[in-house]
Parts: C-alpha cells; structure tokens; sequence
C-alpha cells in the first residue's frame, strides 16, 4: 500500500464511520417540540457535528491502523481475494 492508498483507505473507512455515528441520539426539532419556521420538522434540534466528528476520527484511526497493519504485513493479500482466478 502506497502513500496515496493510505490516504484513499483512511477517507473510506472516515465517511462510512461517519454514516453510522450520524443517527446516534439523534433528536428532532418535532421530538424536542421547538419547529424553527422554515425548516422541516424532522430536522435536527442539535446536530453536534463536532462531537461526532471527532468521535468519527478516533474510530476511523483506530480501524485504520488494524487493516493497514493486515495489508502491510501480507496476511491478506490480493491473490487471497481472487477467489475466481482473474488474476492468474
């Protein structure tokens, strides 16, 4: 894995972090009963955006240090993954 791998791992791994924290005590204005006007009900009362993401990058690091540790250390390897014999 080269630098430029890394990086596109680590944007991977980072967004679909993020897509699971996002929902976490999610409240809406509608449950929280204050509907500012112009917006819609279900959207958020307090999205606290910066708490999860930094939540979302502690996790992402940490998941990204256990999978570029399997691809460096060659457990896994690509033909290990060529389970159609694609690659020859």
């Amino acid at each position: 894995m080269n630098l430029t791998g890394g990086i596109v791992l680590f944007a991977v791994i980072w967004f679909m972090v993020l897509f699971v924290v996002l929902p976490i005590r999610f409240r809406s204005q509608e449950d929280e009963g204050e509907v500012v006007p112009g917006t819609p009900p279900s959207a958020p009362a307090d999205a606290q955006i910066g708490r999860k993401a930094k939540i979302t990058t502690i996790v992402a690091v940490i998941l990204w240090i256990i999978i570029a540790t399997i691809i460096l250390s060659g457990v896994v390897t690509i033909q290990d993954l060529d389970w159609f014999n694609r690659l020859g």
